[in-house]
């Protein structure tokens, strides 16, 4: 999962980013509305952790941002604030959840999960397309019922793909949906021809279909044709 950390409360906004990046997935933060303004016009992801109360803005802001643009990220709000019209207001602005401080890092988790599974793959843990069969949960590949190891990457590369199939995805797309804020370090993006053609040996040599098609000069579609 990509996740976006907007919290301006320095402790707990690093114990949610060590949390998530330890469990696998890429984690941004931002401590102020106008970190946290830039990035959700830049950039996309699977879930927004949103805390309302925010240096310079107020995160329902951000919300009608994303609402505006018709942007379909995720959201959990992340607040002190128990009020129901806070509640009620995040609600009918898009947001998916609300979760009240203070809370237990692996009730975020579940919460952040179920976000996930329900606006990407219709609430199922189990993602299947033809051959393939991805237990999100568990982490693990199938094809054609037999179990394929892919690393951490590959995987949230295929998972990425799958959720977007029919797309052109750029390069730089994937990279910073893989890497996040990291990839400013990468001098080119050699490793996501690594990644892929490991994705497409894997799958081809458990007996699948090659599904990842380029599309020259623009990037990269995963698509059964």
């Amino acid at each position: 999962m990509k996740i976006l950390i907007i919290e301006d409360e320095e402790g707990l906004r690093e114990s949610i980013e060590e949390y998530f990046t330890e469990a696998g997935n890429i984690c941004e933060t931002a401590a102020s509305y106008t970190a946290a303004l830039a990035k959700v016009e830049l950039y996309r992801y699977d879930c927004i952790l949103l805390d309302i109360t925010l240096p310079g803005g107020n995160g329902i802001d951000i919300l009608k941002v994303l609402k505006n643009n018709n942007y379909t990220d995720g959201v959990l709000i992340i607040s002190a604030k128990n009020s129901l019209d806070d509640r009620l207001q995040g609600l009918d602005l898009g947001a998916d959840d609300y979760l009240v401080k203070p809370f237990h890092l692996s009730e975020l988790k579940a919460r952040v999960s179920a976000i996930i599974r329900r606006k990407m793959f219709n609430g199922s843990n189990v993602l299947n397309f033809n051959e393939l069969s991805i237990d999100l949960m568990a982490k693990t590949v199938a094809v054609n019922g037999i179990p394929v190891k892919f690393t951490r990457k590959e995987f949230a590369l295929l998972i990425y793909f799958i959720s977007n199939k029919g797309k052109v995805i750029s390069k730089n797309a994937i990279a910073e949906h893989l890497w996040g804020d990291g990839i400013d370090m990468a001098n080119n993006f050699d490793f996501i021809y690594s990644h892929i053609k490991n994705i497409r040996k894997k799958i081809m040599e458990a007996g699948g279909k090659d599904y990842i098609y380029a599309a020259y000069g623009m990037g990269y579609k995963f698509a059964d044709q």
